[in-house]
């Protein structure tokens, strides 16, 4: 059994239809700029329409030159959580860490323990993928109706810093149609889930939070 314990970032969206996006890139004093920084959480409904994805991005802003370096700290925990009765504790978890360039997955399984502590049973099975390097095709795994991916990822959010923080200031007072996206050009290291909605609970929504933990 691996304990991994004190919460050091943590990105939380409720997902209604199962589709949702939240974005926190470098605006945690605590992690900023280092290898446990959560940049976006998405969630969404596959194109097997039974299916949810669930993306975890960490380690945002990467230059094109700086990706080729970057890498999945081992140190560092990637857990999704999953609320399916609706009171904002998860019921599920599905977590994600690297060894030796393969991204080990976990669960969905029910934790020994909710709250800021986690525990990885490596009695309860995983699933594995090949992490994808720099500049290469994705390496995907598929087990069990699951799918896998990690790796560097240009970054999938648009937003137009420019222009909200003109509209912040008074100088303006709407965004511009398309506008200018302000992460064109960076790169995140991606992890991918893809599994069957029946395996995230029942009902027409859940509530899902992702946190990134460092091995103590």
């Amino acid at each position: 059994m691996k304990k991994l314990k004190i919460l050091i970032g943590v990105t939380v969206i409720a997902i209604a239809g199962f589709f949702a996006i939240a974005a926190d890139h470098i605006d945690a004093p605590a992690v900023m700029g280092g290898t446990s920084d959560i940049a976006d959480l998405y969630a969404f409904q596959g194109e097997n329409t039974n299916n949810i994805v669930l993306v975890a991005t960490i380690q945002g802003l990467l230059s094109p030159g700086s990706t080729a370096n970057a890498a999945f700290d081992e140190n560092v925990l990637v857990e999704f959580n999953i609320d399916n009765d609706g009171d904002i504790i998860e019921d599920l978890v599905i977590q994600a860490i690297p060894r030796d360039g393969v991204m080990y997955f976990f669960g969905p399984f029910a934790p020994s323990q909710t709250g800021l502590n986690s525990s990885i049973f490596s009695s309860d099975g995983f699933n594995t993928v090949n992490i994808t390097p720099y500049s290469t095709n994705a390496i995907i795994e598929s087990n069990n109706e699951m799918r896998f991916f990690a790796g560097p990822r240009d970054d999938p959010f648009f937003f137009d810093f420019a222009q909200y923080s003109a509209i912040i200031d008074g100088t303006a007072t709407s965004f511009n149609l398309p506008g200018s996206d302000t992460f064109e050009g960076t790169n995140v290291l991606s992890i991918v889930v893809e599994l069957p909605k029946s395996m995230v609970g029942l009902g027409d929504s859940v509530n899902v939070w992702v946190e990134s933990k460092r091995k103590q």
